[in-house]
């Protein structure tokens, strides 16, 4: 058997450990749509009217502010979900399964591959809940059909990069609360970027953080491709911070398996 075949074979059974975990407990699943959908829920339906009526100058209202928030909702979803993967890690790591893993004879990146494909897997199935519950509460993209794949596109895009980063927070965590906590983080950049209301209105040291961090240009491409607004060099910044975290995170978690 090669060693291509092997890593495929192996990550494949690494897969489906991963997606059994999630079958068994579709409560942390729950769990982690659960958040992003009480935010949805809380800015359209308390904030909604306001925010909505001096977005960008107009009189859109609570239906205007739907369509704009989205996107950010979308992107808490999936860093909430690379939460899920950090604790996971963190459990095997601190439970002694790897340890036995590397006494077999098994392609030994199969381990962390197997998380990351079922992470991504877990928040594309999450993030079509999320969709499903922001068009029931006025969200109308006017997007057709190849838009939709290229925005299923960005978010699998940020989903992996994410994933990355958070396996390798869950590795350098010396516990499983410590996991819990280090991408918490994450969450907050939506918040911190064009998520809720647009940068323009923001303070001058926040516009900049919000305007130069990751989760903007991605959110903005979302943005343009969901209801047609511009999208202008975002697309291939988000493309751009897509491959670095990914890069740079894959090598970080690679070299803290091997020690």
């Amino acid at each position: 058997m090669t060693t291509l075949s092997l890593a495929v074979r192996d990550s494949n059974t690494m897969l489906r450990r991963n997606l059994l975990r999630m079958r068994r407990y579709p409560s942390l699943t729950f769990m982690l749509i659960g958040m992003p959908v009480i935010f949805l829920l809380l800015f359209v339906y308390v904030f909604g009217g306001t925010l909505g009526n001096g977005l960008g100058g107009t009189s859109g209202g609570r239906g205007a502010y739907a369509n704009y928030v989205v996107p950010g909702i979308l992107l808490m979803a999936v860093a909430g979900t690379a939460q899920g993967t950090a604790l996971s890690i963190a459990m095997d790591m601190t439970e002694g399964i790897i340890a036995r893993f590397r006494t077999m004879g098994i392609f030994r990146p199969s381990v962390l591959t197997g998380h990351v494909l079922g992470a991504v897997i877990q928040t594309m199935l999450g993030l079509v809940v999320v969709v499903a519950i922001a068009l029931l509460v006025g969200f109308r993209p006017n997007a057709n059909l190849i838009e939709w794949v290229a925005a299923t596109g960005v978010l699998a895009m940020i989903a992996f990069a994410l994933t990355w980063l958070s396996v390798a927070l869950g590795l350098v965590a010396k516990s499983v609360e410590t996991a819990s906590n280090l991408p918490m983080p994450l969450t907050l950049l939506p918040f911190l970027g064009s998520g809720f209301v647009p940068t323009d209105s923001m303070p001058a040291a926040v516009r900049w953080f919000a305007e130069y961090q990751p989760f903007t240009p991605v959110m903005e491409t979302l943005r343009g491709l969901l209801l047609g607004t511009g999208i202008g060099a975002n697309a291939a910044l988000a493309a751009a911070w897509c491959a670095a975290i990914t890069a740079i995170c894959f090598f970080w978690a690679k070299a803290l398996y091997n020690r």
